[in-house]
């Protein structure tokens, strides 16, 4: 479980392909402090540690399924994830209950400078089927984009805004996000819980 608090943008040092799997090797500054096993989000998606060489990287696998619902497929050497390390109980929750389970992608429309923050908007597709689901955004709820837990604006069916502060845009890979970018979409997992109870509450 995550909280959707990015600890910073790692960088993709090497991918390997393995058959439908991809081995993707990040460095970032608390690759000392990981261990095999360990769950770390990247954008948004639990992966686990997998190898430690100790040259200051580290290394994680995407299964095929975790590639079709996800940007991870597109990543090159240089590109930068943003990373978080699984959530302590006896902290704050200063974001939101996030599990690194992306639910799909979606594509930033537009980008724009107000008031010294980023607006963007992103569009995914939606069927009535993943409305039911709750695969949407109310206004003022949370989402998660490429893992960071943010705050939704001007939500429409299909599209949603979010606004970046200076500091999230110096700490995570929204500073590369442009119009035609793909990042991945987790929506809050109580408003999918709600959804759930109320489709068996009404087939009841």
């Amino acid at each position: 479980m995550f909280s959707g608090i990015v600890e910073e943008a790692a960088k993709v040092t090497a991918i390997r392909r393995e058959g439908g799997n991809v081995h993707l090797t990040m460095s970032c500054s608390f690759t000392d402090e990981l261990r095999i096993d360990q769950s770390v989000s990247h954008n948004g998606v639990c992966l686990t540690v997998v190898a430690l060489p100790g040259d200051g990287t580290y290394t994680v696998t995407a299964i095929q399924e975790t590639l079709d619902r996800s940007n991870l497929g597109d990543l090159k050497p240089g590109d930068l994830v943003n990373v978080e390390r699984s959530m302590l109980m006896n902290g704050r929750l200063d974001g939101h209950i996030v599990q690194g389970h992306v639910d799909c992608t979606a594509t930033c429309v537009e980008r724009r400078e107000v008031d010294g923050s980023t607006y963007f908007r992103f569009a995914y597709e939606v069927s009535p089927e993943m409305a039911r689901r709750g695969y949407v955004t109310v206004e003022k709820g949370s989402v998660t984009v490429n893992g960071v837990s943010l705050t939704v604006c001007n939500s429409r069916i299909d599209s949603f805004e979010v606004a970046i502060i200076p500091y999230t845009m110096e700490h995570t890979n929204f500073c590369r996000i442009a119009e035609g970018t793909r990042v991945n979409l987790e929506f809050d997992i109580i408003g999918k819980y709600l959804s759930r109870l109320m489709e068996v509450s009404n087939n009841g």
